[in-house]
């Protein structure tokens, strides 16, 4: 946030060091955007960091697959649904869905995926329905992950934070919305 970049892990010797093995402290489910890459964000490196991108963090089968990926197979901790302010994908899916104008192509599966928190949005109102809907996605899809029948026991247990948090373009701060981490 304040630019205090140290950029870890990104040398040689660590591409070296991880070239047999990984075990990344997290998973990232964020979305496409060009100005929202965790890796950078969050000042890691090589092996650090699970990082799945979808448009407007939208799930499916696959994407929840690669996001169960370290949980399940090496103990990944910590698994962080990383939204952000202005998203281009929840704009185009929020006027499609209020106009009722299918996007082109492919395109229209993500605004399928992300109807619920276009619903939740419209339930809440507010001044910009977008970045409630932007928010909505997030919490929603914090919580399906946090409920899923494989990483539920992983959340009960104790092993696995399923949080949901929101990038501000504008300040660089990252805000928790939901699901934070716990200390031990």
């Amino acid at each position: 946030m304040n630019g205090d970049l140290r950029h870890p892990d990104r040398d040689p010797n660590r591409r070296e060091f991880v070239a047999q093995k990984q075990d990344p402290f997290g998973a990232i489910l964020s979305c496409i955007d060009s100005r929202v890459p965790p890796e950078l964000l969050f000042d890691t490196g090589l092996g650090d960091l699970y990082v799945m991108r979808t448009g407007g963090e939208a799930v499916g089968p696959v994407v929840t697959g690669s996001v169960e990926y370290g949980p399940m197979t090496s103990g990944t901790p910590l698994i962080v649904v990383l939204g952000h302010q202005r998203c281009g994908a929840v704009a185009a899916a929020y006027k499609s869905i209020r106009d009722g104008k299918p996007l082109p192509g492919n395109l229209d599966a993500i605004a399928r995926a992300l109807r619920p928190a276009y619903e939740q949005a419209v339930r809440e109102g507010g001044s910009d329905p977008v970045e409630t809907m932007a928010r909505a996605q997030v919490e929603l899809t914090a919580a399906d992950l946090r409920s899923n029948q494989d990483l539920a026991p992983l959340v009960a247990k104790g092993t696995l934070a399923v949080a949901g948090a929101y990038y501000s373009l504008d300040t660089g701060k990252v805000e928790v919305l939901a699901g934070a981490p716990t200390r031990p």
